[in-house]
């Protein structure tokens, strides 16, 4: 056979193999056809050796049951619905593994928040003891398990679990005017604080934080359920520039049932980020001022003396982490973008520096603990390149670091109590989720606890594009990409372009890891003749601070800037049509692909928009001031990057998405940009989801709404 031959019967059996393959649909992504195959949230016992898994069984019943590391076996059952006659939607246990916490309703409130039914159930009496009468929330053990505080109605309880007694410890707790014990809104989204209490190691006083938000704004939105009347939804969101929340930092002493506010002796208003006691019963707190790069370390001693031990400064913002560990003699561990990585710190027990732990042109980007014994600190970092996840352990004087994973790509560790061992997770591009025992002294690979093999063989019966990594040069950038090329891409035809992108601040999008469902759809329309092109531009993370803050009081600038000369270049190679580059995002993305059509109107032909920002004054103060300071003190950020503002200049098609419930990102962002292009005579299309939040989804919303961008992307891309 020659050589014609042998490359024509390749070209029929790649066709033939393209032709039995069938192309992923959205209701495929939606339906779940595609889902991984995980490890049910495991929780590790003191003792190292064993883990706590929430079963949920075939005959609709759930298990807390107990399993060896090492073997994987089912040692034992703790409690099971049928023996307690109430489900277990989730659970924790006392410091002393005695009594459980069994939270058997739960209705969420925003994010992360929720009203619990909660019952103690005693594992040695098997007495099961309901909390109380009401839903409650943020309910948590005292450390010598004798009691549990929680919050009703803005105020914070305990109760006795020996006398039975509840003690009310806070009575000027009010919806919507005053918070004590748990985080109003911007707290909670943005600094994923939700029980804002802390009990002492000696269980014998509550730190809290109170929030009076009298002077807030209120914001309303509809809901419109099924009823005859829509009614107004009321919450307490402070937009930028508005006024806050004033907070207060509280010590509770249960001896003498009395409440002190430590004075911190600031003069201008401030966020208390993180509450933490150290082993000595000393209070220590986070508290930054309101534009977020100024962050005071306090102590605060028995008598409610607060002294600030450290200060960290920065010319655009300080992050605020839980990467804080106190050691056995007071020195405490801590991370820093202070040499613009993020490394990690030791400071003696009164603040001061000792030395820094890691160091290199790499972020630490998990912090997962320290063992006393060994005295070696396990953390995360990119040392493998900003794409990739490794996992790594070093010695308390920053000697000796070994790398405890092999494959290249993702690599996360969840670590028994003791660090003998960590459950690996690890994917890759090429890779879906693979779940492995190992060694926590060298990473030894000790048995496969779950794979994803079963999804990989399913695949073959499908279309998937594979993400194709490099690196594109824009505006003195290498910037870190992907491209996903149909699988029979023809190098001398042209396609049109699809670019997805987030953008935000410390965000990454080009990740060697497994696809999630964007990534499936992105396949499914390369698939269909399409390239789709994901770049993280100037402002996303993992490449150092420097790159990361360069967005600073300039929000939509640099990124757009970014999109917009990573889309020329694309348009200059051969096998693109540079007439036809769309881009989408959500969110942040939305922001961003609002702006692109605007400022990049010569560039981009298509744009959609999801739950799109198109104006930082209408977002919280947090997350909008830590990046942009006040409206009143730079209104020329706000208003030059706001998309709201450039209306006039579209010329190619657009499609704005939102839900009319988002609690996060309100629909006023988008209702105010269709009377900005309506008032500039622009056509465009849109869509509003009712009583949907920022994730848009429920039912068959998910697949409503990208079987309309997939309907608006071919009839315009």
């Amino acid at each position: 056979m020659n050589k014609k031959s042998v490359i024509f019967l390749c070209f029929l059996l790649v066709q033939a193999l393209l032709i039995a393959q069938k192309n992923i649909t959205v209701e495929d992504i939606y339906t779940g056809e595609f889902r991984t195959q995980g490890l049910q949230s495991l929780r590790s016992m003191n003792n190292g050796k064993e883990y706590l898994v929430l079963n949920y069984n075939a005959d609709r019943t759930q298990s807390i049951d107990k399993y060896s590391y090492l073997t994987g076996e089912k040692t034992g059952t703790l409690v099971s619905s049928s023996e307690l006659e109430l489900p277990i939607r989730n659970y924790s246990l006392s410091d002393d593994e005695q009594q459980i916490m069994i939270v058997s309703q739960r209705q969420p409130i925003f994010r992360r928040s929720a009203n619990s039914m909660v019952h103690i159930y005693d594992l040695k009496t098997k007495k099961l003891t309901q909390l109380s009468d009401n839903l409650v929330r943020s309910a948590a053990f005292s450390p010598d398990g004798k009691r549990v505080a929680y919050v009703y109605e803005n105020n914070l309880y305990y109760k006795d679990l020996q006398s039975g007694n509840t003690v009310q410890a806070t009575n000027d707790g009010e919806i919507n005017k005053l918070i004590n014990g748990v985080s109003d809104w911007v707290y909670e989204e943005e600094f994923a604080i939700v029980r804002a209490y802390q009990w002492s190691p000696d269980s014998k006083q509550i730190a809290f934080l109170s929030f009076d938000e009298s002077e807030v704004p209120e914001f309303s939105m509809d809901v419109y359920g099924s009823d005859l009347y829509q009614y107004p939804y009321v919450f307490k969101y402070p937009k930028a520039g508005e006024k806050n929340a004033v907070v207060g930092l509280h010590v509770y002493d249960l001896l003498s049932r009395k409440r002190k506010e430590i004075n911190l002796n600031r003069n201008e208003e401030f966020y208390v980020a993180r509450i933490n006691y150290n082993p000595d019963g000393r209070l220590a707190a986070q508290v930054l001022n309101r534009h977020q790069n100024v962050l005071d370390f306090y102590y605060v001693d028995q008598d409610g003396n607060a002294e600030i031990a450290f200060t960290e400064e920065d010319a655009a913002y300080v992050d605020v982490t839980d990467d804080l560990t106190f050691l056995e003699d007071g020195s405490f561990l801590w991370t820093s973008e202070k040499d613009n990585y993020r490394h990690i710190y030791l400071y003696d027990k009164d603040g001061k520096e000792k030395r820094q732990i890691t160091s290199g042109d790499w972020d630490v980007t998990s912090y997962y603990g320290y063992d006393p014994k060994s005295k070696r600190i396990y953390f995360q970092s990119t040392e493998d390149g900003s794409i990739n996840r490794g996992i790594y352990s070093i010695s308390l004087k920053g000697k000796k670091k070994r790398k405890l994973n092999n494959e290249i790509g993702s690599n996360s560790a969840s670590f028994s109590n003791d660090f003998s061992y960590y459950i690996n997770t690890y994917s890759s591009a090429t890779t879906p989720p693979v779940y492995t025992l190992n060694d926590a002294k060298d990473g030894k690979r000790l048995r496969e606890i779950q794979n994803n093999n079963a999804l990989l063989s399913k695949m073959e019966s499908y279309k998937l594009s594979e993400k194709e990594f490099s690196t594109i040069a824009v505006n003195g950038n290498d910037l870190n990409m992907w491209m996903m090329k149909p699988l029979d891409f023809d190098a001398s035809k042209e396609y049109p372009v699809l670019m997805f992108q987030y953008s935000g601040p410390g965000s990454q999008q080009v990740s060697n890891s497994w696809y999630g469902a964007n990534d499936y759809w992105h396949s499914m329309l390369a698939n269909d003749g399409y390239i789709v092109v994901c770049v993280d531009g100037r402002g996303t993370g993992y490449k150092g601070a420097d790159f990361k803050k360069v967005t600073q009081k300039e929000l939509g600038k640099y990124e757009v800037e970014d999109q917009i000369a990573a889309a020329q270049k694309l348009g200059a190679m051969d096998y693109i049509d540079a007439d036809r580059i769309g881009i989408w995002g959500w969110s942040y993305g939305g922001f961003m692909s609002s702006n692109c059509i605007l400022k990049g109107a010569d560039t981009f032909s298509t744009a959609i928009a999801v739950a799109p920002v198109t104006n930082w004054r209408y977002y919280d103060t947090i997350y909008t001031e830590r990046y942009m300071t006040t409206p009143q003190e730079n209104a020329s950020g706000y208003d030059e990057n706001s998309p709201i503002n450039h209306v006039e200049k579209l010329k190619g098609k657009y499609l704005l998405i939102h839900g009319s419930a988002d609690d996060n990102v309100h629909v006023q962002n988008t209702m105010q940009m269709i009377e900005a292009l309506v008032q500039a005579n622009k056509q465009f299309d849109w869509a509003i989801y009712p009583d949907k939040n920022h994730g848009i989804y429920g039912g068959n919303t998910r697949i409503h709404l990208f079987n309309k961008m997939t309907d608006f992307i071919k009839e315009n891309l």
